[in-house]
Order: C-alpha cells, then structure tokens, then sequence
C-alpha cells in the first residue's frame, strides 16, 4: 500500500473524529437542560439546603449604665491592666507621640476624628465625628469595628460590660482634669434617699 492510500485512510479517520466532536459540542448546547432555581418536588424526610443567604443579624444595642454611680465603682486596677492591650498602638501621656494609633491624653470629652498631633483619622473616624463621652467610649471599645465600619483599630474590644466600665475609670485618669460624671439618672438619686421610716443613725 502506497503513501497516498495512507493519507487517504488517516485523513477519512481525522474527518470522523472531529465531526464525532462537533456533533456532541451541538447536541450539548441544543438539549442541556438548565438547573431550576429550586427543588419540583420534595422526597419526605429529605431536607433540600437553602439557596439564599440571611442577611447578618445586628447586634442587640446593650443599655448603657449610669455612669455617674458605675464608673466610681469601677476597678482602676483592673482598668489599668486591662488597657495594657492599648499600649501596643497608644501612648497616653501629657505630650506623648502617636504611635500606630493617635495619643489618647485628654482624649474623653474631646472631639473625635481631628486632632491628636495631625494624626491621619481613617475617613471613617472622621466621619463620624462628634465627642468621645462616656456613652460612646463604652459603645465603641465593645467592638471598635462594628461601631464605626472602616476604623483603622483593628483591636476587637472589650465584649463584657464590667471591663469597659473598669477600661473608662482609667481612661478618665488621662487628663490634668477629669471629664465630668454625668447627673445621676432618676432612679439612682431615688436609691440614694433614706427610707423616711427608717430613723438616721448618728455617726460615731
């Protein structure tokens, strides 16, 4: 058997294969059969997964306490070991650097986002804005992201109430003059009145 009778045989084998390979592509694009969005039918017993995704359920905002009676109850030295975590990206000194983050003396009752020797506020600090009181220090050192979404801090916080309270106490310390308590709520000035039918002992 000659060359050309070669070729003629490998080229008839050639032709078949890639019209066996249209063919299927063809068939494949013309009969597919498209995935439903969701089940035709249930089996009993059979649980079929969810295609959607819940959006993320928002923390339960906690009530604030009063700062007037809790922060004096608070622990300084608790506050104080506590804030150690700080000391990695603050200085908190009268006259102290910015380090990662910006100093933090007198940094309770001051406005947020400006200041701070020039320091460079994420555009989110900035636009929040407004003061650093007690109540917003307590909501955002539980999760410094959650509170303000885009803050450069990327510390996760305090998530127990108690240890905010004791962090705060010796926040308030960072300054020649304390922020100011706040008035006592209703209930606490309630609380601190004598029982009118409970006579006054004299001090001894």
């Amino acid at each position: 058997m000659n060359s050309w009778e070669w070729n003629k045989i490998a080229g008839a084998i050639l032709g078949t294969l890639i019209f066996v390979i249209v063919l299927g592509m063809v068939a494949h694009a013309v009969y597919q059969v498209p995935q439903p969005t969701k089940p035709g039918y249930i089996v009993p017993g059979v649980k079929v997964a969810a295609t959607t995704t819940k959006a993320k359920a928002m923390p339960k905002a906690q009530p604030l306490p009063d700062f007037a009676t809790a922060i004096p109850a608070a622990s300084l030295k608790e506050g104080t070991k506590l804030a150690q975590a700080c000391a990695v990206c603050h200085d908190w000194t009268k006259g102290g650097p910015n380090k990662i983050g910006p100093n933090l003396w007198n940094i309770l009752g001051n406005k947020r986002g400006v200041g701070r020797n020039n320091y460079a506020f994420s555009s989110a600090m900035k636009a929040k804005g407004g003061t650093w009181t007690y109540a917003e220090l307590f909501h955002f050192l539980r999760n410094p992201q959650e509170y303000i979404p885009g803050t450069k801090m990327g510390f996760p916080g305090y998530p127990k109430r108690q240890d905010r309270l004791d962090v705060i106490k010796y926040i308030r310390t960072w300054s020649d003059t304390p922020y100011p308590l706040p008035a006592a709520t209703a209930s606490t000035k309630a609380d601190a009145k004598p029982d009118a039918k409970t006579p006054a002992t004299k001090a001894h």
